[in-house]
């Protein structure tokens, strides 16, 4: 065995007494007074955790515990510790419970499910069910309440349901068309030759009345004599020979050639004759069309096809001429989609008195689809929308809120028709519905909506 100096053993000796001294300071003067037993000591005060954050300070945070790349523990961040904001925005230090102490209502499934417990427990993965305290959030059937001072910090909003009126013009992009009942097609119903030509270019503007051409032809030249000798005139009407020339006919003249008016008023569009050329019956000399009024055919989505109908008054508005919108109304809605853009053709007549509106412009259509009838409506945010159904938090008061599931119909101006779910005077909440789906387990409670129903 090794050997302790002199030395050694002097300064054990001084080590020693020096703490036998320390721990006979420390004692109680009085014998009377007991000593407090370790299991009669004050409970710690239950504090929730909130999350758990990373040690360095670094922004990872994990709703359960857990270890960094290093294999440190998460720090829990509780309840009394998250920061809050105040009416102005300035940061407030978190503040401990009053009394140091809460009581604790029961416990909660810490996976959101409705499953609560009186006493701590574990779920079947071994997670600690989540203590809900006083005055805290708590779920009650298909209601859940919020403490006020979360409600504040969230910045939960709500409006009253009032009646309203939902208008929302559908927009969409279509071209300027000729009117097709304003289309005359000139044409002959014998053969002939043409012998002068009184329009000769696409585009001139005619009038009802004023000549196109004239024309010989001998079918006609035949039947003249026999009228002239007693014979029908209905013969030269069935051959579509103008009554001008008729009336001469009926005088007692047998003129060689006839000259053709135009049957209608318009814009030359097609020309198909030259003077010398022989034309045979029924091929189309001329087009003409009437620009008095032209259709514009929009192309509409397939989603905005249900607010617009035959009578639905629209804006049109030409890249020409941004500030001299026209008016017109839906006379057709076509039966077809385009299956490339979804789309579907919506024709609109509208008044084209001065000839502004050119074929094949771009027009900006605008349909007023709105009704002037109020209806039961609801901000569009109130509406949590999972896809299947709808759903909107109906706020009971003294911070308590309900899942309400609705039917919606239109929509307008940022808010949302209410067909089925809701009645007038009703408060909802209209912002932070997630933060009440978030800080109060709203999912369990919006479970039984998420369902899907049962086929009977």
């Amino acid at each position: 065995m090794p050997r302790f100096s002199g030395l050694s053993l002097i300064a054990l000796g001084v080590i020693v007494g020096a703490g036998g001294g320390y721990w006979y300071a420390r004692q109680p003067t009085s014998t009377s007074v007991p000593t407090i037993a370790a299991s009669d000591a004050a409970p710690a005060v239950e504090r929730k955790v909130l999350y758990y954050r990373d040690l360095s300070g670094a922004p990872y945070w994990s709703a359960s515990p857990k270890q960094d790349a290093n294999g440190r523990d998460y720090v829990p961040v509780y309840e009394d510790e998250e920061p809050a904001f105040g009416p102005g925005g300035e940061l407030r230090k978190p503040t401990s419970p009053k009394g140091g102490s809460r009581k604790v209502l029961y416990y909660r499934n810490p996976m959101g499910l409705p499953d609560t417990s009186p006493v701590p427990k574990k779920d079947w993965m071994g997670m600690d069910y989540i203590p809900v305290y006083e005055g805290e959030e708590q779920q009650e059937g298909n209601t859940v309440k919020i403490s006020l001072e979360k409600i504040q910090r969230s910045g939960v909003r709500t409006e009253v349901v009032e009646a309203r009126s939902i208008v929302e013009p559908v927009r969409a992009v279509g071209t300027v068309t000729h009117d097709e009942t304003r289309l005359t097609v000139v044409t002959m119903r014998s053969d002939a030759y043409i012998e002068e030509l009184f329009v000769n270019k696409t585009g001139e503007h005619v009038h009802a009345g004023d000549p196109l051409f004239r024309a010989y032809s001998p079918d006609i030249v035949t039947v003249q004599v026999d009228v002239r000798n007693g014979g029908s005139e209905q013969r030269l009407r069935n051959l579509g020979v103008p009554e001008s020339h008729i009336r001469e006919v009926r005088g007692g003249k047998n003129p060689m050639s006839l000259v053709w008016p135009a049957p209608a008023s318009g814009d030359v569009i097609v020309k198909n004759v030259v003077n010398g050329q022989k034309v045979k019956a029924g091929d189309e000399l001329y087009r003409i069309a009437d620009h008095s009024q032209v259709w514009i055919v929009a192309d509409v989505a397939e989603s905005d096809l249900p607010a617009i109908k035959i009578g639905t008054r629209a804006t049109v508005t030409v890249r020409a001429y941004m500030a001299q919108p026209v008016e017109g109304q839906v006379t057709l809605i076509y039966p077809e989609l385009k299956t490339e853009t979804r789309t579907a053709r919506v024709r609109i007549e509208v008044p084209n008195p001065d000839g502004r509106l050119k074929i094949d412009m771009y027009a900006d259509v605008v349909f007023q689809t709105g009704e002037t009838v109020p209806v039961i409506a609801v901000p569009a945010s109130a509406v949590i929308d999972s896809g299947q159904r709808q759903v909107v938090l109906v706020a009971k008061g003294e911070g308590r809120f309900g899942p309400r599931p609705v039917k919606v119909g239109r929509r307008g101006d940022g808010y949302v028709e209410v067909l089925d779910g809701l009645s007038k005077g009703e408060e909802v909440v209209t912002s932070a519905t997630f933060l009440i789906d978030a800080e109060s387990n709203l999912k369990a409670a919006l479970q039984a909506f998420a369902q899907p129903e049962r086929s009977k």
